[in-house]
């Protein structure tokens, strides 16, 4: 009985998860057979664009079903939507800015900085949602070139506790930025709402299984080797085609792993096994790498990275944040210099949001 209740809990669950991925669809407002089910799972899933719940929707549909009023008429242009956990959602109407808060003593850029004390971290996560964060990015592994392992439990005593405080005073959407599937649960437990992956799933043989179980978008990154020995693997006859085909590889593991495509960003994985012209081609063929990944929303990460001080000169990574925000805005658009669906993950988010939100403004204008 016991068996048969657990499995009952996993269709519900996997049903929940596909109904929130319809909610990518623009239209749902106007279609019964979507709305009727979903508002029996969950009636406060709320719509991205027009900001109302499923139940709203579904009432607005049944008032209006013989006359074609504001609330029903709907638009072809499709809204591309991240389903999170307690029935949010992350629109992609506009570029998310993930904060970087690393709270390890030897992260490239910020190391040290707030491993102090929980309060001091989250204080600083507070101060980026102030400067325009959508999303915090929790660290507790450096990964930086060179970067050795730590063990498990040094990175659950620096993550969890952040996590959960940060959880308890604000409702920002938190990312936990791991290679290690037990962190990823801790923290999905603690409050967090997405599981960041450099390794793409591949450091560890538990970790898509346990995202899929979770039923929490993941991050998939591109990396070769570790962090000790990735920048001694950079050879790539096409970098674009072979990150992409990489990435599309993880992508299909982790669905058959039970992530589905709706709950998966992408990450071509900058700095990461690659060396200065192949960051450079990387950001330069963006449109290219959205169509060979089906146009799956990208995360791109340039902040500080190294890159910027080879062609700058600038040595202090905590100085390459103009450098930061033009790498930024090379990867927004598609081949038709439309806006697509991205994240970008910084340290400097009032500067990077001010600029973006620039960008956005230009290329919506008439």
């Amino acid at each position: 009985m016991e068996l048969e209740w657990i499995a009952s809990v996993e269709v519900i669950l996997s049903t929940v998860n596909a109904l929130l991925c319809l909610i990518l669809e623009s239209r749902i407002q106007g279609r019964d057979f979507v709305l009727s089910p979903l508002c029996d799972l969950d009636e406060e899933v709320i719509h991205p664009s027009i900001k109302l719940s499923s139940r709203e929707m579904l009432s607005n549909l049944v008032e209006n079903i013989d006359t074609n009023t504001d609330e029903t008429s709907t638009s072809d242009e499709a809204v591309r939507s991240l389903p999170l956990p307690r029935g949010r959602i992350l629109d992609f109407n506009e570029t998310q800015v993930m904060g970087i808060l690393n709270v390890t003593p030897d992260s490239f850029s910020d190391g040290g900085n707030y491993k102090v004390s929980i309060e001091i971290a989250v204080q600083q996560a507070l101060q980026l949602v102030e400067d325009g964060a959508s999303i915090i990015d929790i660290g507790g592994e450096s990964t930086r070139p060179g970067a050795k392992e730590i063990e498990i439990n040094i990175e659950l005593s620096r993550t969890v506790p952040v996590t959960r405080k940060l959880r308890e005073v604000s409702d920002v959407v938190i990312s936990i930025d791991t290679r290690h599937a037990a962190v990823a649960g801790a923290a999905i437990e603690a409050g967090a709402d997405i599981v960041n992956d450099v390794s793409g799933g591949t450091h560890d043989s538990n970790m898509l299984s346990t995202v899929g179980k979770l039923k929490v978008p993941m991050v998939i990154m591109h990396m070769r080797g570790t962090p000790e020995t990735m920048q001694s693997m950079t050879q790539y006859d096409d970098v674009v085609v072979e990150v992409a085909s990489a990435l599309m590889k993880q992508s299909t593991a982790a669905e058959e792993a039970g992530i589905p495509r709706c709950l998966q960003i992408l990450d071509p994985g900058i700095g990461f096994a690659k060396d200065l012209e192949q960051n450079l081609s990387l950001l330069k063929h963006s449109s290219v790498m959205r169509s060979l990944v089906e146009d799956i929303p990208l995360l791109l990460g340039p902040s500080r990275k190294g890159f910027i001080g080879k062609i700058t000169g600038e040595n202090a990574a905590d100085q390459r944040d103009f450098g930061t925000l033009a790498s930024c805005l090379s990867g927004l658009v598609d081949s038709d210099g439309n806006l697509t669906p991205t994240i970008l993950r910084v340290h400097n988010v009032k500067g990077i949001v001010q600029g973006i939100r620039i960008m956005e403004a230009i290329l919506k204008a008439e």
